[in-house]
């Protein structure tokens, strides 16, 4: 075999053993990237389950104070169902904005009621909630991060040549198309 031969076959070779270690770092790389989304989702879901929970006892709480207002409980409990049966970004905005709405007339019908605001058991529901909201804030922060890092990684070349054949997609971001509803917890005024 020529040595002019020899060269070229072992640079064919070493090229190709490297671009094959890029391919296996790059498809690794949008693996974490998107296991770290998957993750993320997760822990939203997790905590809009909590709130969801909350509800019914929040609910109960002030109904036994203010029966006669019933289509703000209709509401809360109408937004509860869209919560929890939300199963992607899109969907749980849709349903936070109609949720943070509710929550709002909620607390607007136990702002009329003194003995309500000074019941323990609605503090200590309301409290839980104003925790689970704020843990709803900071565990979107961290999914619309890691969506921005994955997508970022799809976009960019050379990644998007690795990307796209190996099925790896861009995310939705956990956005809020009326972003005034959720900019702040449902607040009481005692």
């Amino acid at each position: 075999m020529e040595p002019a031969l020899l060269v070229t076959l072992i640079v064919i070779a070493v090229v190709l053993v490297l671009l094959i270690v890029w391919i296996w770092v790059t498809y690794n790389r949008l693996t974490k990237n998107r296991i770290r989304v998957d993750e993320a989702w997760s822990d939203i879901t997790v905590q809009l389950k909590r709130r969801a929970d909350l509800i019914p006892n929040l609910i109960n709480t002030v109904s036994g104070y203010a029966q006669h207002e019933q289509r703000v409980f209709s509401e809360v409990t109408q937004a509860r169902s869209e919560t929890l049966s939300a199963s992607t970004p899109g969907e749980a905005s849709v349903a936070e904005n109609h949720l943070q709405g509710a929550l709002r007339s909620l607390f607007a019908v136990a702002e009329a009621y003194p003995q309500l605001q000074a019941s323990n058991n609605f503090t200590q529901l309301q409290r839980d909630l104003v925790q689970t909201e704020d843990k709803i804030q900071s565990s979107r922060r961290y999914y619309n991060g890691s969506v921005r890092e994955l997508n970022t990684s799809i976009k960019v070349f050379p990644n998007n040549v690795v990307a796209g054949p190996f099925g790896f997609g861009e995310r939705e971001f956990f956005d809020v198309a009326d972003r005034a509803a959720i900019s702040e917890p449902p607040r009481v005024q005692f």
